[in-house]
C-alpha cells in the first residue's frame, strides 16, 4: 500500500513511460517477473535502457537519466567511456575468445597486484560471486577446516556458502543473538551449520563467537565498507581487531571488495589500514563487462597452481581471463589515478554533506552514510552501525524518493563516476529536496 503522494510520483512515471510498460509485459512471459538479473526490477516497472552515456542512460520512451547507480558501482568512468569501447572493439576484431592465455591477462594482473596491499597473485573469474566463493575454497583447503565466518546483513554474492542472513526480515531474528538465517525456503540445514553469523562493528561479540570456532573455522569473510549499510565503513579499531584475532588463530581473513576497490587505488584496505589474506574483487576492474578476480598470499594462492605436480584446487571457466574483458579492465585501471581517487572522495563528502543538510532543513530523520565516492541513505533517527540498525528505516519514503527522482531525471543509487562534477552533485541534491516536498505535501 502507497501513499496518495507516492502513488501520484509512480502515476507520473508511468504516464512517461509507455514503451517500457508495453516491453515489460513482453519480457513477463519469458522471464520470471520480466527480468533476469534482481536489481533490474524496480516497481512498477523498470524503464528500458536504449543506450548509455557518460553520466545518462537514455531510455526507449526518450527520457534521460543521471545514473547514480552505474551498474551496482562498477562504471566508474561512465557509460560508453571512449577509450574502453576502442578498447573491445579493438580485441574484438582479433577474436573474442581464447582457450589459452593472452598478454592482457597478465597486464592486469600485475597492475593489480601492484595496487592492492594483500594481493601477492590472483585467479580472474567471471563474477564476483565466483570470486568469493574461490577465496572461500581456498581457506577451507589451506587451513583444513570447513567452516567459514560472516556478518549478518553482508552480501557476498549468490552461492550457498554466502547466502546466509543477507536480507532476514526483523520477525526471524533472535533479539538476543545472532544466528544464521537461511535465505530461502528449503535451503539445507547444513549450510547454517557451516556459516556461523556474528555482529558488524561489535569485537566483544565476534571474538567470543570466532574463539568457540576456532578449531573448525577456516575463514573471516568481510566487506570492510558494508555495501548492505550504505557503504558504511567499519570502525578500524574494530577491523584491526578481527585482523589480529584471525592472525593469532591461524584463521583466513577475507576482503569482499568487489565494490569498495572503487576507493582508493589499494581499495578499502589501502583506506582503512588493515590488510586482509585474500581479496575478491570484481565491478571496475571490467570495464563495465563481466569480470570478478581473487587474490591474495602466495602461499594460499598456490593451491591453484597447474605447474609441477598440478593443482590441489581445480579452477576453470570458459570466459576467465576473457581478452575483451582484460583490455576493457586495464583502460580503467589507467584512468584512475591517485588525483582521480581523491577528487572523487573529495566530491563525495560533499554530497553527503548537502544531501544532510536538506534533510536537516526539511526535518526529516535521515542517516547519509558512505565513504569516498559511495553513499547511502537511510530515512531513520537511529545511527547506522550494523544490519539491525539499517531495518528501523522508512523504507516506504525510501521508495517514495526513488521514483520521484526518476520524475525529476535521476536514478537513485549509491555511487559516483569519474565524470561527475559538482554541477550533477547539485543536481541531485536539489532534485532530492523537490520530491521530499512534494511526496510530504
Amino acid at each position: 500500500m502507497v501513499s496518495e503522494q507516492h502513488q501520484r510520483e509512480i502515476d507520473q512515471y508511468v504516464a512517461s513511460t509507455p514503451r517500457a510498460a508495453e516491453l515489460h509485459e513482453q519480457a513477463m512471459k519469458y522471464l520470471p517477473g520480466g527480468s533476469t538479473r534482481g536489481v533490474q526490477y524496480f516497481p512498477p516497472y523498470p524503464f528500458v535502457a536504449e543506450r548509455g552515456e557518460g553520466l545518462y542512460i537514455y531510455d526507449v520512451d526518450g527520457n534521460r537519466y543521471l545514473d547514480y547507480v552505474i551498474n551496482a558501482t562498477s562504471l566508474i568512468l561512465g557509460h560508453a567511456h571512449p577509450k574502453v569501447v576502442k578498447a573491445i572493439q579493438d580485441k574484438a576484431s582479433l577474436g573474442t575468445a581464447f582457450s589459452v592465455p593472452t598478454e592482457d591477462q597478465t597486464k592486469l594482473a600485475r597492475v593489480l597486484c601492484e595496487r592492492i596491499p594483500s594481493v601477492e597473485t590472483l585467479r580472474f573469474t567471471n563474477s564476483g560471486t565466483e570470486g568469493t566463493l574461490m577465496a572461500i575454497r581456498a581457506a577451507r583447503a589451506f587451513t583444513g577446516k570447513h567452516k567459514i565466518a560472516k556478518f549478518e546483513g553482508g552480501y557476498h554474492g549468490s552461492h550457498e556458502y554466502a547466502e546466509i542472513s543477507v536480507s532476514p526480515s526483523a520477525d526471524k531474528l533472535d533479539p538476543n543473538e545472532i544466528t544464521s538465517v537461511p535465505q530461502y525456503p528449503g535451503q539445507p540445514p547444513s549450510i547454517s551449520e557451516d556459516v556461523i553469523v556474528m555482529p558488524y562493528n561489535d569485537l566483544e561479540a565476534c571474538e567470543r563467537i570466532i574463539r568457540q570456532h576456532k578449531d573448525d573455522l577456516s575463514c573471516v569473510i568481510m566487506e570492510a565498507i558494508s555495501s548492505s549499510f550504505g557503504y558504511l565503513p567499519a570502525n578500524v579499531d574494530f577491523l584491526s581487531g578481527i585482523r589480529e584475532l584471525t592472525t593469532e588463530l591461524g584463521i583466513l581473513l577475507i576482503f569482499d571488495e568487489v565494490q569498495s576497490l572503487r576507493v582508493a587505488p589499494g581499495g578499502a584496505q589501502e583506506l582503512l589500514g588493515v590488510t586482509p589474506d585474500l581479496t575478491c574483487m570484481g565491478k571496475i576492474i571490467g570495464g563495465g563487462t563481466p569480470v570478478g578476480a581473487f587474490g591474495g598470499r602466495e602461499d594460499v594462492m598456490a593451491l591453484y597452481d597447474p605447474t609441477e605436480n598440478g593443482p590441489t584446487l581445480g579452477h576453470s571457466g570458459t570466459f576467465n581471463g576473457n581478452p575483451l574483458t582484460m583490455a576493457a579492465g586495464a583502460v580503467v585501471m589507467d584512468e584512475m589515478t591517485p588525483d582521480v581517487y581523491q577528487q572523487m572522495s573529495q566530491l563525495g563528502e560533499t554530497l553527503r554533506s548537502k544531501l544532510r543538510a536538506v534533510f536537516d532543513e526539511l526535518d526529516i530523520p535521515a542517516q547519509v552514510t558512505g565513504v569516498a565516492s559511495l553513499f547511502g541513505i537511510h530515512f531513520t533517527s537511529e545511527e547506522i552501525v550494523d544490519y539491525r540498525s539499517t531495518l528501523s528505516g522508512d523504507k516506504a519514503l525510501k521508495g517514495a524518493l526513488s521514483t520521484g527522482l526518476l520524475n525529476e531525471g535521476v536514478m537513485l543509487g549509491g555511487a559516483l563516476s569519474k565524470l561527475t562534477t559538482e554541477t550533477e552533485v547539485d543536481t541531485f541534491v536539489d532534485s532530492t529536496r523537490r520530491v521530499i516536498q512534494r511526496i510530504r505535501q
